[in-house]
């Protein structure tokens, strides 16, 4: 498995943010620095955050679905009890954000985070919208597939691996430098989630399945 690397020019976001110098090892040990960083406790979870179409008075506009998997280690086993949190724009392809400009409609009724943590055999569930493409400014008329972003916290909060998850047949993805910096195809492919007839639930939502695998699923840049 070959992560994206740091520094591609393709993503011009990526030369603002990519290391130009070696690492500078903290003072703190590794006990040092767990205790200064944030915790993240049961306590902290509703569970409503995993359903990003009940955080408000009304329904959200769009395709609504249900995306569903298991956090797993490169031998399979699952990781229980992981913090994972999602993030995404509304079906017409804009984030809940000051920043984001693209001129298409908020929806007072979707604000696009989730978050939950998952069960012994290593498994999540978030119920949502389908979200748009949108433009994004890297390059003449580039404009991003449909994703969903994701976190995972391990342990400790510095073990976390943030990755995109997309939906099969996207147009978009051979034009898009964020996938196009992972190296190999087979690699992309395991950003890519699959339609599930299982995990729909008839005249609610359509359902799909993907799998994180820490140390396979690739990061992101």
């Amino acid at each position: 498995m070959t992560h994206p690397p740091y520094l591609y020019p393709g993503y011009k976001s990526t030369l603002l943010r990519a290391p130009s110098r070696e690492p500078v090892m903290p003072k703190l040990g590794p006990d040092g620095i767990e205790l200064t960083s944030p915790v993240f406790g049961h306590e902290e979870l509703h569970p409503m955050d995993a359903d990003l179409t009940r955080r408000h008075a009304g329904e959200p506009l769009g395709e609504r679905i249900i995306v569903a998997g298991r956090v797993l280690d490169r031998a399979g086993r699952p990781v229980r009890g992981a913090l994972v949190e999602v993030w995404q724009a509304n079906a017409a392809g804009r984030y809940a954000h000051a920043v984001d400009r693209h001129p298409a409609p908020l929806d007072p009724n979707f604000t696009g985070a989730g978050r939950c943590l998952t069960d012994d055999e290593g498994r999540y569930r978030f119920v949502s919208i389908r979200p748009g493409a949108y433009p994004w400014r890297n390059h003449p008329n580039a404009w991003r597939p449909a994703h969903i972003h994701f976190s995972v916290f391990g342990t400790a909060f510095t073990q976390r691996l943030v990755t995109q998850m997309y939906f099969p047949g996207d147009p978009l993805f051979a034009h898009d430098p964020i996938m196009q910096s992972v190296p190999d195809q087979k690699d992309r492919d395991l950003l890519v989630c699959r339609f599930d007839l299982d995990t729909t639930e008839p005249e609610w939502a359509l359902g799909y399945q993907w799998d994180i695998v820490l140390g396979d699923t690739p990061m992101e840049a």
